[in-house]
Parts: structure tokens; C-alpha cells; sequence
């Protein structure tokens, strides 16, 4: 189901979103709305998701548009980016989705589960939103890419990406499985002019520094998390990149970590 909420006509092409919550996903489709791309954003909850999308569209001026989708299920991912691609060429993926979710889609570190306390079908859906998820988005908007000679997929990884955390088996798995997805997409469609890159956010993610608000005063915790709106510059900055100096891979990390 596609709902679109409309600002101006954008002229850059289309930005897809996968896997938005209030905070990185929101900021990410915030900051390619107000660079003049149509915004497609995907998650499960398509009721938030229509009100984030009408937001969105407030502020940046922009067409943005909201589906549901289920990352876990390939046929899902195939309904929702048919109707992505119904609105014109997809220049941009950004791939947040995170099973289990925290806080919206992918937005916020999940918690820890104990190893024995883990099913096998959470075990496998975590595998399924984290790395199948990816390749069926990936498979939908590069062969377009190819035949235009360009476009950016950005994929976010997390710490999990790199270490194995105890308590975190499920989501080390499969960001494990994600970051080896990148770099192989990295090297097979470059020279096709196709940007692929994996963001590992080192770190919470807060709430932005405009909803804080600094000068009232804020907790430790939430001076010590990333701003998402900074993370979401850093996602432009790769997309925007030339093609010489591609970079493959950025390490983010918040403030607790420097």
C-alpha cells in the first residue's frame, strides 16, 4: 500500500529508505527530501510511517511517499518496490532495517538476548531483516542503476558488524552477513558506476540536538549519543562523493566512544 503525501514536485530522482524510525531513518529521508529527491520510506508500521512521511513533507517542501514493507519477506519487498519504482528511477537505497528493533525499524540499538534464550525463527528472522532483506532491496534497484550507469545503495551496519557482543548473537550474525553483502556489491558493480557502502554506527543514536534542546539542559546519555541528523550528513556526504574517491566503508562513532 503506497501513501503519498506531496510538498513541491523534486526533480533529482528517487531516495528509498528502508527501515524508518524516528530517529537515523527519519533524518536520512529528511536530509535527501531537502536536497530535492521524491522520498520513498518503508517500514512495517505504515500508520507511524504516514505520519512521519506528511512531516517530512512540511519541512523539506518535498514528495514523500510511505509503504509497508516486511524485509523478512522477499514477496513483501517486491510489492513495496513496485510501487517505489512506479515513481520514477531509484537513485538512491539506503538499507536501515534491524530485526529485533528497539525503537521504530533499525533506529535504535535492541537489546541484548542471552544466547539460550534465543528461538531458532528469531534467530533466523534477525538473519532474514538484516542480510536477506538487503540483497532483495539490492536486487530491485541495481539492475536500473547498471543501466544508467549510476546510483548509491548505503547500507547501515553497527558495531555488531565487526565484534561479536555476548547477548547479541542474532544481530552479530547477521550484520556480519550485511557488511560481506557490501563489500561484495562494492567490487562487482563499480565499474558499472554504482556507489555501494556500508556506514558502521559505533554507538547510540539520540534524539536530534533541535529535539533536545541543548540550552534546557540534557542528560548524559543523550549528550553522549550520536545527533541522527549529523549521522544523516554523513550519509549525504557518501552519496555525494565523486567517483574517484568512493568511499566503501565509514566508521561512525557518538560522542561516549571518542
Amino acid at each position: 500500500m503506497l501513501r503519498s503525501v506531496s510538498g513541491s514536485n523534486s526533480s533529482r530522482g528517487i531516495a528509498a529508505v528502508v527501515g524508518v524510525g524516528p530517529r537515523l531513518g527519519s533524518a536520512v529521508a529528511r536530509k535527501f527530501a531537502s536536497e530535492g529527491y521524491t522520498v520513498a520510506i518503508l517500514s512495517r508500521d505504515l500508520e507511524k510511517l504516514s505520519q512521519l512521511a506528511e512531516e517530512i513533507a512540511q519541512e523539506a517542501k518535498a514528495q514523500v511517499f510511505a509503504l509497508r514493507v516486511d524485509c523478512a519477506d522477499a514477496r513483501s519487498v517486491r510489492e513495496a518496490f513496485e510501487g517505489v519504482l512506479s515513481l520514477g528511477p531509484v537513485e538512491v537505497l539506503v538499507y536501515n532495517a534491524c530485526e529485533p528493533p528497539a525503537d521504530g525499524d533499525g533506529d535504535a540499538s535492541p537489546r541484548p538476548t542471552p544466547f539460550l534464550a534465543i528461538s531458532p525463527d528469531a534467530f533466523h528472522r534477525a538473519l532474514a531483516v538484516s542480510a536477506a532483506g538487503a540483497f532483495y532491496c539490492a536486487h530491485q534497484v541495481i539492475p536500473g542503476m547498471v543501466e544508467r550507469g549510476r546510483g548509491t545503495v548505503i547500507f547501515t551496519g553497527s558495531s555488531a558488524s565487526v565484534t561479536g557482543f555476548a547477548g547479541y548473537s542474532d544481530l552479530s550474525c547477521g550484520k556480519f552477513a550485511l557488511r560481506g553483502l557490501s563489500q561484495s556489491l562494492a567490487r562487482e558493480f563499480q565499474p558499472a558506476g554504482v556507489h555501494i557502502a556500508h556506514m558502521i554506527i559505533d554507538g547510540a543514536i539520540g534524539d536530534p540536538r533541535s529535539a533536545r534542546g541543548r540550552c534546557a539542559g540534557e542528560t548524559t546519555a543523550a549528550a553522549a549519543a550520536a545527533d541522527p541528523d549529523a549521522v544523516a550528513q554523513s550519509y549525504w556526504h557518501v552519496h555525494a562523493q565523486d567517483k574517484s574517491a568512493w568511499t566503501q566503508e565509514m566508521d561512525i562513532r557518538s560522542p561516549s566512544l571518542m
